[in-house]
Formats: structure tokens, C-alpha cells, sequence
């Protein structure tokens, strides 16, 4: 077998180790499940939404900025939860004071607090709602967005991120970012409409218990995959027969074996995403219900919402037929 050399980079040890195994679905996954999440909204809430759906989107990949661009410390354990190293599960914390009682502060940022930091993004929420303060309401809904389509992403709720503890470097980015960047333009976004969820603590948990039961045939699909394919046609390769790397430092695996590993896991990625996209949804009903559901029409100009209503409507057929107006297949 052919022995393959890695392109010499630029980009440092302490940059690749933050995006290499830390992509969260990427723009096209993050931007999809925060724009179809507004389409999936009961009514009474989606008219708000729909207003300000552009910036619902776009924001969506604040998160990753703030850790990857602007080097934020406090940003990266929000992302993910190693379930692994935090024992029993009945010995879970229940909120993040417990958290940080039961555990240091070095634990936690190695570990991760991705369950207790989407409950308390739920309660700063519910409180904007309360309030009616429409920015905080926007900027909110959209980094929570963010963090629930992380816990979606089985390798979020793993120690082992990226393969790394399995061989399998570069798993991470290739089944959250590469799968996403080819395959999702075929995705059906058309999901079941966000509800009211009785425990948001519950409701948490179970996203997280069960995104972590994929973990093993995630990675047992592509050991598989791995023992039967050539390097050769594993990876994408220069002229010279080096590995081609992606702009964040992480192999670049070649088309032929992304699309063979998408179509071993059966639509695995498919499917958490759209998991995201209601799960997302229901949160953020459930925090404007909580909130005493708040008539929230005055917050926008009547021109602006007598305009977009049209629109909106030819943008639920569209999404009834499974697709997303406005967006391009940006690549990672």
C-alpha cells in the first residue's frame, strides 16, 4: 500500500486542534436546521420568525465564529458532552450549578457542558420572550439553534470526537461538514411541526441519550467502510500524491468514499438532522409558551409582516415539498 504524505500547512497545532473536531455541521448543516426550524413553527410564532428568518440563518454559525474566529475560551465546552467520563448516568448533574459543584473547571471544559448550557440558554429565553426584548429573543433563538443541532451530532456526546481514540482520524469533520456539504441539497427538510414539551429538562436528556446510542454504529459503519478501501481512494490527493487537507487543517476524503460511507450509514445524517430541525422548533415554542405566550406582532412594523406574508406562504409550499428557499451549498 502506498505510503501517503501529509501537505506541510501553515495553520497552527492549537487552531487545528479547535477545528478538526469541533466543525458542528458546518455552515450548510447549521444554516439548514435553523431556517427549516422556523418553517416547522406553530403558527403563532412562526409570523415573528419568518420576519427575521434570514437572520435566524445566518446567526446560526455564530458559535463556531466566536470559538474558531475570535478564540472565545469560554465557547468550546458548549458545543459537546463526553458522556463517557462522567460515570453512571443517574449520577448526572441535573442543572449546571450542580455541574460545577461536582465537578472543576478543567473537567469541565475538557468534557463538556452541552446539556446544561442548552437549559440555560432555555431559560435566558423564555425570559426574552417574557420581556418581549426582540433582539435578545432573536440572538437567543439562534445560538440555541446552534448547541441543539450539536447535541444532534453523535460525535458530540463522545470522547471520542474524532475517531481519534479508533483510528479514525477526521471522522468528525467528514460525517458532520463533507456528508452535509454533498449530499444535503438532497435532504427532505420537511419535518413534523415543533410542540410544546412538558419537561425541557427531560426533553434534553433524551436528545443527548439518544444521539450518544449512535455512536458505535457510526463508527463501526466507517471501521468497515476503512479496512475495504485502498488509501488511494480513500483520500483526495495532489500530483505529487499528497493528502489534500481542507481550510481547516483536516483530511479531505475523496467523493467516491464520502459517498459510500453516506450511503452505508443508511441516512443516518439525514435523519439527525431533521431531529435537529424539530427539536429545535419545540424549544423555541416551548420557551415563548412558557413565557406566558406573548403577543409579540408589535415588535415589527405591520408593512414588514404584511409583506412577508405572501412570501411565507409560498415558502411553506416549498417546504412542504421537502426544500428550503434561499440558500446556496456554500462548501466547508
Amino acid at each position: 500500500m502506498k505510503n501517503f504524505k501529509i501537505r506541510p500547512t501553515l495553520i497552527t497545532l492549537s487552531v487545528l486542534g479547535v477545528a478538526l473536531f469541533l466543525l458542528s455541521w458546518g455552515v450548510i448543516g447549521h444554516e439548514r436546521i435553523n431556517r427549516a426550524a422556523v418553517m416547522a413553527l406553530p403558527k403563532p410564532l412562526q409570523t415573528f420568525f419568518y420576519n427575521h428568518i434570514d437572520f435566524i440563518t445566518q446567526e446560526s454559525t455564530v458559535p463556531d465564529l466566536r470559538r474558531n474566529v475570535l478564540n472565545d475560551k469560554m465557547e468550546p465546552p458548549r458545543h459537546y458532552f463526553d458522556m463517557e467520563n462522567f460515570g453512571a448516568v443517574e449520577t448526572f448533574p441535573k442543572t449546571m450549578e450542580e455541574a460545577k459543584l461536582k465537578y472543576d473547571e478543567k473537567f469541565l471544559t475538557k468534557n463538556g457542558i452541552l446539556p446544561w448550557y442548552i437549559q440555560d440558554m432555555m431559560v435566558k429565553l423564555t425570559k426574552a420572550f417574557k420581556d418581549k426584548r426582540k433582539n435578545e429573543i432573536l440572538f437567543i433563538a439562534a445560538d440555541l439553534g446552534h448547541y441543539i443541532a450539536d447535541a444532534h451530532m453523535p460525535l458530540h456526546t463522545s470522547d471520542n470526537h474524532d475517531g481519534q481514540n479508533t483510528n479514525q482520524k477526521g471522522i468528525h469533520s467528514l460525517w458532520e461538514s463533507r456528508l452535509p456539504e454533498l449530499f444535503a441539497k438532497d435532504y427532505n427538510m420537511n419535518v413534523a411541526q415543533g410542540k410544546y414539551l412538558e419537561n425541557v429538562d427531560k426533553a434534553t436528556w433524551d436528545i443527548i441519550f439518544d444521539t450518544h446510542s449512535l455512536v458505535e454504529p457510526l463508527l463501526a459503519t466507517d471501521k468497515k467502510l476503512r479496512i475495504a478501501t485502498a488509501e488511494s481512494k480513500m483520500y483526495v490527493t495532489d500530483a505529487d500524491g499528497n493528502v489534500v487537507k481542507n481550510k481547516y487543517g483536516g483530511t479531505l476524503y475523496s467523493d467516491e468514499y464520502a459517498g459510500k460511507l453516506h450511503t452505508d450509514l443508511n441516512g443516518m445524517v439525514e435523519q439527525q438532522m431533521k431531529k435537529a430541525i424539530t427539536a429545535t422548533a419545540s424549544f423555541w415554542y416551548t420557551a415563548w409558551v412558557n413565557a406566558g405566550k406573548p403577543d409579540l406582532s408589535t415588535l415589527d412594523a405591520n408593512e414588514l409582516t404584511k409583506r412577508n406574508s405572501k412570501n411565507l406562504k409560498k415558502d411553506l409550499k416549498t417546504f412542504e415539498k421537502g426544500t428550503l428557499f434561499g440558500l446556496i451549498n456554500e462548501k466547508e
